[in-house]
């Protein structure tokens, strides 16, 4: 905008500039022309008493002289008597045809000469014949000024079209600054600053425009807030319920299932007290994991499917764990990784028939570790719908959750999330967790995958025939 209105300044001050210097240069010209010829018909106005009083050569040549313009005025006198030619006082430079068309019309005329202009004027004698009275006028005359009133004009109008940029710059930072502002605020909100307001001030439109924008940014705060006391109050309505659970769980007795359902109801309800702090805490967490942070994914994997198989064994499904025999450092909390995991999981025992079999495979790479949970069962038709949050697959009980707590786990690695067809033969979730959490450039792929431009070396680090008892 800043160099729109520097250029749109910049061409309508030159037109104005040219559509005034150039017919006021014309008229300077002509007026100094009009000028020196003014100066030549004096000159000859001096000399035309004389004429009209005598005719003599000697007398006529000391009148020239007193003039002083002697090396530039020449008087041709008419014949007389038996002469075919009159006499001349003085330089001639017009040509006799010249004279002759001035001394037969009466009227006086200029007539172009090598080196400038002459201008000859008729004068009446005593005997009532016609004298011409001729007066050089040099080109410098009929130019004098002219080159200084043309370089003042020009030097006017560099002046006017500097002037005019600068003021149009001046105006277009006074625009644009509003506006950066106002981009700058739109960003530092769209990455959760949501401190971030813009100066209400410019023009009246930007004035407006950040109006609107801190509004907007004071309703989002607000939306979010009244969001964290809605997810605090349903969590903590769910205590009632966990508190049947647990009571409940604690009256099974010993043994395994037992034992599983009280981890489960317990495990429960650290979640829901996560859930309440987090959504208390008015400040989220945007700050990166630091060393040290972060979880053995092969011990998570071995807990969480040691919590899966009891389920399995009830469904009579066969099952296998790859890779989790040994430490797998990843940048995610242990309870993020188990909350994708059991979604996985989940979803698997949820959506496909008893008996149907399933894996969880660990690859460990340099600069990544992928998790693949894969099944046997008929697939996923539409994995970009799947992929979509909130749409989940159209059955009951799926709030279409699950894949977006996974991809949201992978992506705040700088990893993403793919969902292929496995070697089983039915559906594979591949997550992928970066390990230095720099995000790589992505892509959407035709299968509702997020595929990257770079495939990292992985080890495998697993022996595919291995499970857990």
């Amino acid at each position: 905008m800043r160099w729109a209105l520097v250029k749109v300044s910049l061409a309508v001050t030159a037109m104005v500039v040219v559509a005034f210097a150039v017919p006021l240069g014309l008229v300077i010209r002509e007026m100094a022309r009009d000028r020196a010829f003014a100066g030549a018909e004096r000159e000859a106005a001096a000399v035309a008493p004389a004429l009209s009083i005598t005719t003599d050569r000697e007398q006529l040549e000391r009148v020239v002289a007193s003039a002083g313009s002697d090396a530039g005025m020449a008087v041709h006198l008419p014949a007389s008597g038996g002469e075919t030619a009159g006499a001349d006082i003085g330089r001639q430079r017009a040509t006799d045809e010249d004279i002759a068309a001035v001394r037969r019309m009466g009227r006086a005329s200029t007539a172009e000469v090598p080196g400038g202009s002459t201008l000859l004027q008729p004068v009446a004698i005593g005997s009532g014949e016609i004298a011409v009275v001729e007066v050089y006028v040099p080109e410098s005359e009929v130019t004098n000024g002219v080159g200084t009133a043309w370089a003042v004009l020009a030097g006017v109008g560099a002046a006017l079209i500097v002037g005019s940029v600068a003021v149009a710059d001046r105006l277009g930072v006074r625009m644009v600054r509003p506006a950066q502002r106002l981009v700058e605020g739109a960003h530092e909100l769209g990455e959760g600053k949501l401190g971030a307001r813009v100066p209400e001030e410019g023009p009246t439109e930007l004035r407006l425009a950040a109006v609107a924008f801190n509004s907007m940014a004071d309703q989002v705060v607000q939306l979010l807030a009244n969001e964290r006391e809605l997810a605090a109050d349903l969590s903590h309505r769910l205590r009632t319920p966990l508190t049947v659970l647990r009571l409940n769980a604690a009256s099974l007795g010993d043994g395994p299932a037992a034992d599983q359902t009280r981890a489960a109801v317990e495990q429960l309800e650290r979640e829901v007290d996560t859930i309440i702090r987090t959504a208390r805490d008015a400040k989220p967490q945007t700050a990166a994991a630091g060393p040290g942070a972060g979880c053995d994914a092969a011990e998570v994997v071995r807990e969480r499917m040691a919590f899966w198989s009891a389920l399995a064994e009830d469904e009579g499904r066969k099952w296998r764990v790859a890779g989790a025999d040994r430490p797998v450092r990843i940048p995610v909390a242990r309870a993020d990784l188990a909350a994708a995991l059991d979604a996985l999981l989940g979803n698997v025992f949820r959506h496909t028939p008893e008996g149907t079999a399933f894996a969880v495979d660990v690859h460990n790479g340099e600069d990544a570790v992928i998790v693949l949970v894969s099944d046997a069962g008929p697939g996923i038709p539409d994995p970009e719908a799947a992929m979509a949050r909130g749409r989940g697959s159209g059955s009951d009980g799926s709030t279409g959750l699950g894949l977006d707590i996974v991809r949201r786990l992978a992506e705040s690695t700088g990893g993403d999330v793919r969902i292929g067809s496995s070697v089983l033969g039915g559906t594979e979730v591949r997550i992928w967790l970066q390990l230095d959490g720099r995000a790589a450039p992505v892509r959407r792929g035709h299968r509702g995958a997020v595929r990257r431009r770079r495939q990292p070396r992985l080890v495998p680090t697993f022996n595919r025939s291995r499970s857990l008892p």
